[in-house]
């Protein structure tokens, strides 16, 4: 049946190099991505306690239906899933994910996603050429970084015939213009496992997590496909008619609420305008992964930072000329060793704070010859900051192990989270936008087990906001009717109209954890399941559509209808999102999640917000204030929330409200078994119960 399922997951067992074929069929009712990618794990991690390199974490690349089709923005995402190494007190089960070219090749070998289990005994990669997957010893790939890998695994694909790669030698083998997809590590990256990337092509990674070295440890050094088929869909002519549908909406207009902006901000690393302005002289096109119609990165005739895009290009901007190869170079740097970015970026805030203060620098405290004081305006700098961690020198022996670990060893843990120096906002990730007053953003993170990195309400409710308050501009849509706009597609709570209330009451409120609630759940299947990418969708709010109005809600079961030839509401997509919210919830109960655990750093109650975090890094020039709508004294506006701290009560209370929506036990934060069995996850409440780990009613 053409549905947009290819039919078949590829597990490898590492320990004995032993190849199967699981059949998709049997998971197909967790949509893709992330929901097949949890119900794996659950199945085949026997303990899922172990620590991230441990051979019996399961590690799942994972497709959608989606993928390889013709669906805007979501025909290339891959999604990464296990253990990881990078969150503390403990590594928890997470997630991560990448676009480019791998997931697509992926469908056209014939294959929906790939498990990885157990540690081979010698350093391979795995070669898959449609049906054919070898592991190939990687030996000799092992130091070299992730550029040089895909290059040499390139070469010894590829057969030399001319403009056209065969995979078979007959007259009716397999035909493609296209280079394996390639996804890698950089050198030697067990020895910086929490910082370390996975990095496909030029700029496309799955940074989060420390997936890097989670390969390392199961002595992975690359996964190559090449494929040479297609993705067959259920009603091909239904697929174009919503990829033209949803062009004049220009493809994602919601971006474009910041537009036009002034000055510096009409930079290729800005989402709006990929390819605005490089230095004089330079030219560039805009860039995007496969089936995509937005293209937000950029490919330029220096030949450096290609492909790259926000934290990532701005780590190559630092010095501000971007005119020039030499000032352009540490994104390459970055990319080349496979180095988390934002990991980075907010490592170098804090190296900076010390060193300022007198704390690090040659014969002080924290001893180091790298020239710490210049890492904001020398790429030369960074670089040699980032190169001291993969080859463990200098201070970068220290940094490897992780920044919550190496403030540990400091002996600067406690006192820096408090001050907020160490900008480590919950799980030991780096603090992305701020929960002190972007609060869904803050609760997202802190109840699951990462920086949530999703934009939906951040293009418009803080970006937005904030820039038309910065320059003075008219806003493009009031508080008001950003707020019914954005309540009208938040089924099911969409009676509830002060969903995005950031007020000093709001963020507190009902409304709030039911706006999380919705958050969680649509991001865990349209997202991350679907692989609907993140900087187009969620569309509330859009300059193109019908009185402002988005595409989302409509979008998202008109392609997934189209391609699978299902007749899935976007209610039930929620809903399915809520399954797998509650399977991964699970995971982390098994784990030892507990509600005492789910607390921010000291400094996010004891230290007032301040401008956006990004200025802090270097990045923008400008000191932005944190402009979002609230509802105030029976009206809403937008105002300026910089300055505030959390409540450590309120935040408790909230917890409370939050977990009683979800069904969970207000106690403990555990799932209950009512709650489990009403998403056909009564399987899911008996290991909970046979560990006493369920929650009560």
């Amino acid at each position: 049946m053409a549905n947009g399922y290819a039919g078949k997951i590829l597990k490898i067992d590492l320990s004995t190099g032993q190849i199967e074929e699981i059949p998709t069929s049997k998971y197909e009712q967790w949509g893709g991505g992330h929901g097949m990618g949890s119900a794996i794990f659950w199945d085949l991690c026997e303990d899922k306690t172990v620590s991230g390199d441990n051979p019996k974490n399961v590690l799942t690349l994972m497709a959608s239906p989606l993928s390889g089709t013709l669906t805007p923005g979501a025909a290339a995402r891959c999604e990464v899933q296990g253990i990881g190494l990078q969150s503390m007190p403990r590594g928890w089960f997470t997630r991560s994910n990448f676009g480019g070219r791998f997931a697509t090749q992926l469908k056209y070998a014939g294959w929906d996603g790939i498990v990885l289990a157990g540690k081979a005994d010698k350093q391979v990669w795995v070669n898959i050429v449609d049906g054919t997957v070898t592991l190939e010893d990687a030996a000799d790939l092992w130091g070299l970084d992730t550029y040089e890998t895909q290059q040499k695994i390139w070469s010894r694909v590829i057969s030399d015939q001319g403009d056209w790669n065969e995979t078979d030698n007959t007259r009716d083998g397999g035909r493609t213009t296209q280079r394996p997809a390639v996804v890698t590590t950089g050198p030697n990256a067990e020895t910086y496992g929490p910082l370390a990337a996975l990095v496909h092509d030029a700029g496309n990674g799955a940074g989060q997590g420390g997936f890097g070295g989670v390969f390392a440890s199961k002595n992975i050094k690359a996964v190559s496909v090449l494929g040479t088929g297609g993705v067959e869909v259920a009603d091909p002519a239904a697929l174009m008619k919503a990829r033209t549908w949803i062009q004049q909406y220009a493809a994602g207009g919601h971006i474009d609420t910041l537009s036009p902006l002034p000055g510096n901000w009409a930079m290729p690393g800005n989402p709006g305008q990929p390819v605005a302005s490089y230095g004089a002289g330079v030219a560039s096109r805009p860039q995007g992964c496969v089936g995509c119609i937005r293209a937000c990165r950029a490919r330029n005739s220096l030949g450096v930072a290609n492909e790259s895009h926000c934290m990532d290009f701005w780590m190559g901007t630092l010095g501000g000329n971007m005119s020039s190869a030499t000032n352009m170079s540490a994104t390459d740097t970055l990319q080349r060793l496979g180095l988390n970015a934002f990991t980075i970026a907010g490592m170098m805030q804090w190296l900076m704070k010390l060193t300022k203060e007198g704390v690090l620098g040659k014969g002080l405290a924290i001893d180091t010859a790298l020239p710490i004081d210049q890492v904001f305006a020398s790429d030369a700098a960074s670089q040699g900051l980032m190169k001291s961690i993969v080859n463990q020198t200098d201070i970068g022996a220290d940094l490897a192990l992780g920044l919550w670990q190496c403030a540990e060893k400091w002996g600067r843990l406690e006192s820096d989270l408090k001050t907020g120096w160490l900008p480590l906002q919950e799980w030991g990730y780096v603090h992305h936008y701020d929960g002190r007053t972007e609060a869904e953003w803050g609760y997202g993170s802190l109840i699951g087990e990462r920086d949530i990195n999703e934009h939906d309400f951040n293009w418009i409710t803080y970006w937005g906001s904030t820039v038309w308050a910065l320059f003075g501009m008219e806003p493009v849509v009031s508080a008001e009717r950003m707020a019914e706009i954005c309540a009208s597609k938040m089924a099911p709570y969409s009676d509830e109209p002060r969903l995005i209330d950031y007020s000093d009451e709001g963020i507190y409120s009902e409304s709030m954890a039911k706006m999380v609630a919705w958050h969680r759940h649509y991001t865990r299947y349209y997202k991350e399941s679907l692989g609907y990418c993140d900087w187009l969708f969620a569309d509330f709010v859009n300059p193109y559509g019908p009185d402002m109005v988005g595409v989302t809600g409509e979008a998202e079961p008109k392609f997934f209808n189209a391609v699978t030839g299902s007749d899935q509401t976007y209610e039930e997509g929620i809903e399915l999102g809520r399954r797998i919210w509650n399977l991964d919830r699970a995971i982390w109960v098994l784990q030892g999640r507990t509600r005492e655990m789910e607390v921010y750093a000291d400094y996010m109650y004891e230290v007032g917000s301040t401008d956006v975090p990004a200025r802090g890094w270097g990045c923008i020039n400008y000191e932005l204030p944190y402009t979002m709508p609230v509802y105030e004294d029976g009206k809403w506006s937008y105002k300026n929330l910089a300055g505030r701290a959390l409540d450590r009560q309120k935040v408790e209370d909230w917890k409370t409200i939050y977990y009683g929506l979800e069904g969970w036990d207000t106690t403990t934060g555990w799932p209950t078994r009512t709650t489990l069995e009403s998403v056909d996850l009564a399987h899911v409440a008996d290991a909970l119960e046979g560990a006493g780990k369920l929650g009560k009613a």
